[in-house]
């Protein structure tokens, strides 16, 4: 039994210890009220950090680094779902080093758990990753990963893509606050998210009008067409990322397409070709005058195999310049590296608009060298008929003086003189009228050119030989290469297809015409037998001849991969 000292020491601590537990509890709740706070702090700084970038790629970063911090986990990414709305199109990581990265291989595509925030847009809280029924498991080199948190990231009602946290630090549980603080930064992420598309779709618009511009001024200027071209082309590949730019228009009179211009990745694979309608997107998006896309343009069926020109490309997008009422003038390709994210729509359709917008500059220079050229014309008619109604009457009725003059002069000398002058008079009245004739001539017809001519060529040899060859052709070919040269090149070319056609067994032929304004080189390539040593030789006399007569040689070699090249040069020019 305690004493009444002891009895009365215990009702002396009983208090205090009472007092220490509200101590202690009040103390716990302060800690709780000031972490509280500080979170809260904390989560007000995030948004406000995400709500300033204005760069699409770097408010992605900077959601998922103040995903990570908000909740304290180790790992962190975010999903970018795709089109399609099934699959992920790029992954942003925090936590994972570049050479981890390396070593796990490509980013998820959204199997597994990843899928699952995708086919069920709602918050999902997780203890252990593989005790779920969609656990797909780990690749290779992944880091252990154990506790899940998931939220989805909305904008405008649309799933953008989701936030993923994993392992929480110290060994602890995601709780509901942790889901809590990440479903409010998820809608400031989409706010953010959505402020940044905004202005990267207004810059985007700012830069396609500063070329539409550039172009207009470019045309109306009265450049070179094969400045703009090279102009459209350069900053539609700009604009879009693409690595591979070109712009084709048609062949007169056939049913073809020429690559004017092509920059970038493999440009001269592409330049000079001549496209089938058919089979090319560049073809087939001008005799369809809409868009051509492709998710892969090196393994395209519908894109003809040789000559190969898309290694190490992959989504492409072939848009017509003009529409089907006013007339496709030209079509516009471009192709981004493999790997690269496809053209969406919407960068088709801006695409298509920047094409139109091109196509009605060149309808107004068209329209305006018209005009320069009707104004030439009509100055011409006019000098005709000043020269014809009044400076040759005057000289006819001034030799038909001096003529009737002459009767009546008797020194012989003289006499002479002025029946010479008379027939310099009528010389050069016959120099007039010529003059006159050639004032008011017109030029030849559509399709008289060399560039149809070789395409018309080697159409007409397509049936003997069994397929269609390719054709490339560089070079201000129909301005540089004269008239009689070019009868030459043709009477060639079906030479040589013909020698192909018969001899060769060929499953494959390519044309090349090219001229730099000193010469034109016609080289045509097979992959056949080559020329047996025994052969014929008539045919390939001729081709010498006609070159040796033009100052040039014909040079045939035999490639390393079998076949043979003929190369028919000759100069173009009198140097």
């Amino acid at each position: 039994m305690a004493s009444p000292e002891e009895s009365r020491e215990a009702r002396i601590r009983l208090p205090q210890l009472k007092l220490d537990e509200l101590l202690e509890e009040l103390q716990a709740r302060l800690d709780a009220a000031r972490g509280t706070r500080d979170r809260v702090h904390s989560l007000l700084e995030a948004v406000l950090s995400v709500g300033r970038e204005l760069d699409l790629e770097q408010a992605l970063h900077s959601i998922v680094e103040a995903a990570a911090v908000l909740v304290d986990a180790e790992y962190a990414a975010l999903g970018v779902i795709a089109p399609d709305g099934k699959a992920l199109s790029a992954f942003h990581t925090v936590g994972v080093s570049e050479d981890q990265i390396a070593r796990i291989g490509p980013y998820p595509e959204g199997h597994g758990i990843l899928g699952e925030l995708i086919r069920h847009p709602e918050p999902l809280r997780l203890a252990k990753i593989s005790e779920h029924a969609a656990s797909y498991g780990f690749p290779p080199n992944h880091p252990p990963m154990n506790t899940f948190l998931g939220v989805p990231i909305r904008v405008r009602d649309q799933i953008f893509g989701n936030l993923y946290l994993t392992e929480k630090r110290a060994g602890a549980q995601f709780d509901d606050e942790d889901e809590s603080v990440l479903s409010t930064l998820a809608v400031a992420a989409g706010v953010a998210i959505d402020n940044a598309r905004l202005y990267e779709e207004s810059r985007l618009r700012e830069r396609w009008l500063r070329a539409n511009a550039e172009i207009t001024h470019t045309l109306m200027s009265g450049d070179a067409r094969t400045k703009v071209l090279a102009l459209i082309a350069e900053r539609a590949g700009e604009i879009t990322g693409s690595a591979l730019a070109a712009v084709a228009l048609p062949m007169e009179d056939t049913e073809t397409l020429a690559v004017e211009i092509a920059v970038g990745m493999d440009a001269e694979a592409h330049q000079g070709l001549i496209l089938p309608m058919d089979r090319s997107l560049m073809g087939l998006a001008f005799s369809g005058a809409a868009p051509v896309t492709s998710m892969d343009a090196s393994n395209d069926g519908r894109i003809s195999s040789e000559p190969r020109r898309f290694e190490g490309l992959g989504p492409a997008v072939a848009v017509p310049i003009g529409s089907g009422e006013a007339g496709v003038r030209g079509v516009v390709l471009l192709a981004r590296e493999a790997g690269r994210q496809p053209f969406s729509v919407t960068e088709t359709e801006t695409l298509q608009a920047f094409a139109a917008q091109a196509a009605v500059a060149m309808e107004l220079a068209e329209r305006r060298r018209d005009a320069e050229e009707v104004a030439v014309l009509q100055d011409r008619d006019r000098i005709a008929r000043d020269l014809h109604d009044l400076a040759i009457q005057r000289l006819f009725a001034t030799g038909m003086t001096l003529q009737s003059a002459g009767r009546f002069i008797d020194h012989t000398g003289a006499a002479e003189r002025v029946a010479r002058a008379v027939d310099d008079l009528d010389e050069t009245i016959k120099i007039i009228r010529s003059t006159i004739f050639g004032l008011r001539a017109r030029d030849g017809g559509a399709g008289t050119g060399l560039r149809a001519r070789v395409v018309r060529a080697v159409g007409e040899a397509a049936p003997v030989l069994g397929f269609a060859p390719s054709v490339r052709m560089e070079g201000l070919i129909d301005t540089d290469v004269p008239r009689e040269t070019a009868d030459q090149v043709i009477a060639v070319l079906t030479e040589a297809l013909t020698n192909v056609a018969r001899h060769a067994r060929a499953g494959r032929a390519d044309v090349a015409l090219e001229t730099d304004g000193r010469e034109v080189r016609l080289t045509v390539t097979d992959n056949g037998v080559g020329i047996p040593p025994e052969g014929r030789r008539s045919g390939l006399r001729n081709m010498r001849e006609r070159a040796e007569n033009l100052g040039g040689d014909l040079e045939l070699s035999r490639p390393e991969g079998g076949g043979s090249t003929l190369v028919w040069r000759v100069p173009v020019t009198g140097e």
